[in-house]
């Protein structure tokens, strides 16, 4: 079975900041890298559901279901976490409640808002592409691992 995640750039466009998190020394996957809010759908969890949990468990931030545009897909080959691959949905929200906090500090170093002209280097591959790929405009998809 494929592993179904989710991510969700939340973008403030009148300041031109996106809220990221740093991965701790606990995360099993990018240790110490900086990355979007992503997280694995539950069993029959539809991926908007995902984006909101997620969303929520990490940040603090609340999103409505409706107001998530999809702005880039993600399929990826086998992986440690992923045997038959994973199919990542990066969505993009510019609508939210709250303020980012570090709701997971077991898994994460850090969130918080990020100017998108100062996103920092050491950031996940897959979702890296996905962030910087967004204001281009439409989704894109972007294949991982594949020969």
């Amino acid at each position: 079975m494929t592993l179904l995640v989710a991510a969700v750039i939340v973008h403030d466009r009148d300041a031109d900041r996106v809220v990221l998190l740093q991965r701790g020394e606990n995360a099993t996957f990018g240790r110490g890298m900086w990355d979007l809010p992503v997280g694995k759908s539950e069993p029959g969890e539809p991926v908007t559901g995902t984006a909101v949990r997620e969303l929520y468990e990490e940040t603090g931030l609340t999103v409505k279901p409706e107001c998530l545009e999809v702005a880039h897909i993600i399929h990826g080959a086998r992986g440690v976490e992923a045997p038959n691959g994973s199919l990542t949905v990066v969505f993009v929200a510019h609508e939210w409640t709250g303020e980012p906090e570090n709701r997971e500090p077991f898994k994460h170093a850090r969130v918080g808002w990020v100017d998108v002209g100062s996103i920092p280097g050491n950031f996940v591959v897959t979702t890296a592409r996905a962030l910087h790929g967004y204001p281009a405009g439409g989704p894109g998809v972007a294949l991982d691992g594949w020969s």
